[in-house]
């Protein structure tokens, strides 16, 4: 029972950071492999822990953010957060095709973390979404498990490179866009002066 509930803590932990670190999946393979554990299992317990560490991060950013973003930006975000919630099921659905998407998630809960997005427009969705690619992610680890060396090497590829490169531009567009002017006035303006 106790490795269930490392996957449970490890997927919370990782997923709990406000930055890039490895997926969640990851640490299910890594620990589905060492102690051999159910791959069912494995994906409740970490699909569990990575929703809670992604709702904890999208409840305490708001807080980190306000700390080091100028206060324009955050009301801006905080504007964009109230259209955003008042479109539940299209958020619902970008959610959940956004965790298809072999992307990190981090970006998604930082966004909608700082936007103040009510997390009933969030998690349902992520979790329906986190559970089906890691599902893909963990039952193919689990078939590459006696070609270790593969499995070390494919942590850090183009896959993961190109995915964190992308996760940082989508922080960039929704830190960098000027969006009251976008939503309010139809005029695309770009702010890089948002930091404190």
């Amino acid at each position: 029972m106790w490795p269930y509930l490392l996957v449970f803590a490890a997927s919370f932990f990782v997923d709990l950071l406000p930055f890039f670190g490895p997926p969640a999946w990851t640490v299910m393979v890594y620990l589905q492999i060492k102690f051999g554990l159910n791959i069912w299992l494995v994906l409740v317990a970490g699909v569990l822990g990575s929703t809670l560490g992604r709702y904890v991060l999208s409840l305490y950013i708001p807080y980190f953010s306000e700390k080091i973003i100028k206060t324009q930006k955050n009301e801006d975000i905080k504007f964009i957060g109230q259209k955003l919630n008042d479109s539940g099921w299209r958020v619902q659905l970008f959610v959940l095709l956004y965790t298809l998407l072999p992307l990190p998630s981090t970006p998604l809960f930082t966004a909608s973390g700082m936007a103040r997005i009510k997390a009933i427009n969030v998690i349902p969705a992520f979790l329906i979404g986190k559970f089906t690619s890691d599902m893909i992610m963990v039952i193919t680890g689990d078939y590459f498990a006696k070609n270790a060396v593969a499995i070390s090497n494919g942590f850090v590829n183009w896959k993961t490179i190109s995915g964190s490169l992308i996760g940082i531009l989508i922080i960039a567009i929704f830190l960098f866009i000027d969006w009251r002017s976008v939503l309010q006035e139809k005029k695309f303006k770009l702010n890089f002066s948002i930091w404190k």
